[in-house]
């Protein structure tokens, strides 16, 4: 069964002209489905006219109002003999009249809905009247195993039906000296808090350059810079900065190149950044296994990189402070693990 939605308040239509009254009409559409399968379905006898009805459905045990499907296989008349003619039928409804749309279809042998047709608009039933399609679709093309629409010879036939019920009208009247609430700026006023340093409480020192911050911003943000800002701690080798620090690790393999692959792995090494350790020395093994094929295209990747990697003085340097990097390296093209290169595979939470 259908859900309802919620009708509009009256601050909703301030985009447009503002009207001292207003009407919201809720037309309620009960929508439901209902599936018929007819075994043995080249055995039927029935001769043109005839027709095979499904059991009574509704939209649910206690609704009173029952449909159900009519089927002529061998059509309805002369003009639909070579058509099967399949019609929805209002049995019985507490109602004098309603209205409805539907729509029929077959199921096929992978319990797929095909040969879809509906109504373009809600028809009206009366009890014991029908709507549908006399030719529904053709017996030839029906029949055809090849078409597949005869599974073990059975007929799967799928009808949904969206039944009109009460309208139910929302009215009041428009206060036009309302003010306006002002949108939400307050990620454009942190920002500018930040950026002119006003009311700053305490300072980061990186390289010599110092950066002013708020102490009640990032104890917001970090449960850890909460629990040195309480308890006055000294120092702290970790800050819960998880997403900043996957954001660094992807802006760096982004950027990876022969001249920063070997500072960037060193790097990695020293922070305990798995994802881009395992980026950096892909890179690198990506080089030598390209040279060793003879590649010279290919996505800025030539031949000569591996040994350029080995001239820079980054290359240089690690082999005399980092050699379990190196040999690292080397194990890993061994084993000759090539996986694709890209940033790291785990996704930024959104805060």
């Amino acid at each position: 069964m259908s859900r309802e939605p919620s009708p509009p308040l009256p601050g909703d239509m301030s985009t447009g002209p503002i009207a001292e009254s207003w009407c919201y009409t809720q037309v309620k559409v009960v929508k439901f489905s209902y599936m018929w399968t007819i075994n043995n379905f080249s055995f039927c006898r029935e001769e043109m006219g005839e027709v095979l009805k499904s059991s009574t459905f509704s939209s649910s045990p206690s609704d009173k109002m029952k449909w159900c499907l009519r089927v002529n296989p061998k059509g309805l008349d002369d003009e639909s003999k070579d058509y099967l003619s399949l019609y929805l039928l209002l049995v019985s409804c507490p109602k004098s009249e309603v209205r409805a749309k539907f729509k029929f279809s077959l199921l096929n042998a992978k319990r797929e809905e095909t040969k879809a047709m509906e109504s373009q608009r809600a028809y009206r039933f009366v009890q014991g009247k029908d709507w549908g399609f006399k030719k529904f679709i053709r017996r030839d093309f029906l029949l055809d195993e090849a078409n597949g629409l005869l599974p073990d010879d059975k007929l799967t036939l799928f009808c949904e039906v969206s039944v009109v019920q009460d309208s139910v009208n929302i009215s009041g009247h428009t206060n036009t000296n309302t003010l306006k609430v002002p949108e939400c700026r307050l990620a454009e006023d942190l920002g500018n808090l930040w950026e002119n340093t006003r009311f700053t409480d305490c300072s980061f020192f990186v390289r010599g350059q110092e950066f002013k911050a708020h102490k009640s911003v990032l104890a917001a943000r970090s449960p850890v810079f909460n629990a040195m800002f309480e308890h006055e701690m000294e120092e702290s080798k970790k800050y819960a900065l998880e997403r900043l620090k996957v954001m660094c690790e992807e802006a760096l393999c982004s950027n990876l190149s022969v001249e920063n692959v070997a500072d960037t792995l060193v790097l990695a090494d020293l922070h305990s950044a798995e994802q881009l350790k395992a980026q950096a020395i892909d890179f690198i093994n990506r080089c030598s296994v390209l040279r060793q094929l003879g590649c010279k295209d290919g996505k800025n990747w030539n031949s000569n990189q591996a040994a350029d990697i080995m001239e820079t003085s980054g290359w240089k340097s690690m082999i005399q402070s980092h050699p379990h990097l190196v040999a690292e390296a080397f194990r890993a093209l061994a084993s000759a693990q090539c996986p694709q290169f890209g940033i790291p595979r785990k996704r930024l939470k959104q805060s």
